[in-house]
């Protein structure tokens, strides 16, 4: 497969007609070559959404990478390859790797119980451990999340540990035992960055760019917060979504900027929580990762850990749960994947691995409302076909 490499400039077409919805196109028909792959970003970049990146990778090149649309609609700042967008959860992949970085160095255990670290708190006593929060099966409930965020000119003064306390303190009841059963939540990720904080001694942020994003070269490129405003990308929703109609009730206003035509931008923020939504950074950055992933040889951890990270996991029953120690499962027309997904205020995105095509993909964009499931699930398609028989 040739390595493309693509950016190109959209313009906004009135968000009425398409509503925010992208389904509505995803069941057009397959996507069966990259030209159809490169028309059809280039029909989404800019109208769709304001602006979009999507990458393709391999262990070792970068198969396909796009940027279409605008970084700032408002500016008529176009996005780049290098554009940094908000990953949201997909930054939880990222802590599960920190965590089980720990374990292979005996520094955790994945049985270990939260009390060891977390003595004290809401939760306490309840044998949670690790491998629960790592697989979403602890027990722990999953408020809405909307309102744990704060600007970025508030940074400065926010107090995480006082944040986080508040949430757990108002959300003490398990909704199951520890182990029962598979069920979705932020507040898991977020103790699990106060674990690896206080099993290393060091904040969240540092621990995971010195042992994460520097070994996969892309410190400065992949960052907690914002790393450069500059070439940051404006989030944004649709002016005639369903979203942008209910945000009063979910969101305070003072998160608001102003329409630039048929989108309503949202301003800089970051999330209370770096451990469950805190990353920043570009499609072509967090492709590193998906490489590192599908690599012989991880700069991250060994071969063993690698596959542990990546091992599909079982509730206290041995029932199979849609997860491994990090990563969500998938399948889309038979083939399995791994993935996570990521979605917050003014952006979304996604990003994936086939282990047996060994293919990572990757999608972000600057629009809350989109479906980077029905979106990945078609345009991965030709990129797929091309990789049959590929040596793992």
């Amino acid at each position: 497969m040739k390595k493309r490499t693509r950016v190109v400039l959209g313009l906004a077409i009135p968000a009425a007609i398409v509503g925010g919805l992208l389904t509505r196109t995803f069941g057009a028909g397959p996507i069966e070559s990259e030209e159809q792959a490169v028309s059809y970003l280039d029909s989404v970049a800019g109208s769709q959404v304001p602006g979009l990146q999507y990458v393709v990778v391999t262990a070792n090149e970068v198969e396909f990478d796009y940027a279409g649309g605008w970084a700032d609609i408002g500016q008529k700042r176009p996005m780049t390859n290098d554009t940094t967008l908000m990953a949201f959860s997909m930054t939880k992949t990222f802590t599960a790797a920190a965590v089980l970085q720990l374990v292979e160095r005996g520094v955790i255990g994945l049985d270990d119980e939260l009390d060891r670290y977390l003595p004290t708190g809401s939760y306490a006593g309840q044998g949670i451990t690790i491998r629960h929060l790592l697989t979403h099966t602890a027990g722990l409930p999953n408020p809405i999340p909307l309102r744990w965020v704060h600007l970025t000119e508030d940074e400065d003064s926010f107090d995480e540990a006082a944040a986080l306390e508040a949430v757990t303190a108002a959300n003490p009841k398990l909704d199951a035992r520890p182990g029962e059963k598979y069920s979705y939540t932020n507040i898991g990720y977020w103790l699990l960055g106060k674990v690896i904080e206080t099993a290393t001694g060091e904040s969240y942020a540092e621990y995971v760019t010195s042992n994460i994003l520097v070994p996969l070269g892309v410190d400065g490129q992949v960052a907690i917060g914002i790393p450069d405003a500059g070439n940051h990308a404006s989030g944004y929703l649709a002016r005639y979504s369903f979203t942008n109609l209910l945000k009063g009730l979910v969101t305070d206003g003072k998160f608001w900027g102003e329409y630039e035509g048929d989108w309503l931008r949202i301003k800089n923020h970051h999330l209370n929580g770096p451990a469950f939504g805190g990353l920043v950074g570009s499609a072509r950055s967090f492709s590193r990762f998906l490489q590192d992933q599908l690599a012989a040889e991880s700069a991250l951890f060994s071969a063993d850990t690698k596959e542990l990270l990546q091992a599909a996991q079982t509730n206290s029953a041995g029932e199979a749960v849609p997860m491994t120690l990090g990563w969500h499962v998938g399948e889309v027309n038979g083939e399995r994947y791994l993935f996570k997904e990521g979605g917050g205020g003014g952006f979304h995105a996604e990003m994936r691995i086939y282990p047996e095509r060994g293919v990572g993909t990757v999608v972000m964009v600057s629009n809350t409302d989109f479906d980077s499931t029905g979106f990945l699930n078609r345009v991965d398609q030709p990129f797929l076909a091309a990789a049959e028989g590929t040596d793992q």
